[in-house]
């Protein structure tokens, strides 16, 4: 699905990284919803109680505002940012390595959030964050937040890893056997930052300080990690599902990945353990933004006003394996159970690099369309 969207993307990332954010006139008030509401979503962020009846958080919604739930269910940012650009909907949950791209793109508009009430709920480690404000507009409210843990079998890691170095340089396990063709990477660009977190740590002289700031010498030896790091692949992974299964049945034991796809491995009584290694770990932090083109604006805001129910956010923390941008959210649902942050990794969100569109800042960085293009040829073995 990946490269399905790589040719159009590229001359997105191209104009929307360059351009300037578009500024509309905010709302003053909320009136009736219009019946109806579209939003492009991260699978099982939002429920109807379909997959399990415990986990509905849109049928109570629907019956006290009239507006009418469709979901479309995204496996990428960079399928998020085509779907937008196309039209058509109203929300969507985007990542960190999104949500710039579709506000300087103009696909975006800013919120009042005085129109949202319960935005006095959000964790003000979130209220202001870079990657969904811009020159003093907000846009969007924070929905979910995670970090991308080295998710590993404990089988073949008696003591869990330390370090990245187990999916990155070749070597022996603790099983005695080479990790060549046992480990997985994430197939996105922004992966890059994974190995720019490493590079950071193993090759300080080359003074790396944000991940997602990367002057050209930087860059090409990150691009060099992972380059040799393709031969160690087992598989460039999107879809938890599969991942979950290359687990299970591929062999694989070593990874970066979401605390959704270790809670329910380990759930199934599979030998499976999270961490985060010395290097320190990339996170992403899911916005709910709306469409310059809503056109179910007074139900968009008051989905945006919906989600920030601390039981709502507890009750997806629970079903995703995320954690709530509502701190109240962690005793708010009896799903998540009082040690559901805690155990989605709540305390670390100082150690986590959070997810954001690298822009190129007058070429002093190297710019998302070069992680784009670059890393698809990483991907090929180029």
């Amino acid at each position: 699905m990946r490269h399905r969207f790589a040719r159009s993307l590229l001359s997105l990332c191209v104009f929307s990284i360059t351009a300037s954010p578009v500024v509309f006139a905010e709302p003053t008030s909320v009136g009736q919803g219009e019946g109806r509401l579209d939003i492009i979503a991260w699978p099982g962020y939002i429920e109807r109680g379909q997959s399990d009846k415990n986990y509905d958080w849109v049928t109570q919604f629907e019956k006290e505002t009239g507006c009418a739930v469709n979901v479309k269910t995204a496996a990428t940012s960079d399928e998020m940012v085509s779907l937008m650009a196309k039209g058509g909907y109203d929300l969507v949950t985007a990542s960190g390595d999104a949500s710039l791209r579709l506000i300087m793109g103009k696909r975006v508009q800013a919120i009042n959030t005085a129109l949202i009430p319960n935005w006095k709920n959000v964790d003000p480690r979130l209220k202001d964050a870079p990657w969904f404000t811009v020159a003093g507009k907000v846009y969007g409210t924070p929905y979910q937040w995670g970090p991308n843990l080295l998710m590993y079998n404990t089988k073949t890691f008696p003591t869990p890893p330390d370090s990245w170095s187990v999916v990155f340089t070749k070597q022996q396990l603790p099983d005695g056997k080479s990790n060549a063709g046992r480990v997985q990477a994430y197939d996105g660009p922004i992966y890059i930052a994974d190995a720019a977190l490493f590079v950071k740590a193993t090759q300080p002289q080359l003074g790396i300080t944000d991940p997602y700031e990367l002057n050209e010498q930087q860059y090409q030896a990150v691009l060099k990690v992972l380059r040799d790091q393709h031969a160690l692949i087992h598989r460039y992974w999107h879809d938890a599902t599969v991942q979950m299964s290359d687990f299970k049945n591929e062999g694989v034991v070593a990874s970066g990945s979401w605390p959704y796809q270790a809670n329910v491995l380990k759930s199934e009584g599979q030998p499976i353990a999270t961490t985060i290694p010395k290097e320190g770990v990339t996170g992403w932090a899911d916005t709910t933004m709306m469409h310059t083109d809503a056109k179910h604006p007074n139900c968009a805001y008051k989905w945006m006003n919906w989600s920030l129910t601390p039981k709502v956010q507890g009750d997806v923390a629970a079903w995703f394996g995320s954690l709530p941008a509502v701190p109240a959210g962690c005793k708010a649902s009896t799903l998540l159970g009082d040690k559901g942050c805690e155990t989605n990794g709540y305390g670390s969100f100082a150690k986590i690099a959070f997810w954001k569109t690298p822009v190129a800042k007058g070429g002093k960085y190297v710019s998302y369309s070069r992680w784009t293009q670059d890393y698809i040829a990483v991907m090929g073995g180029r």
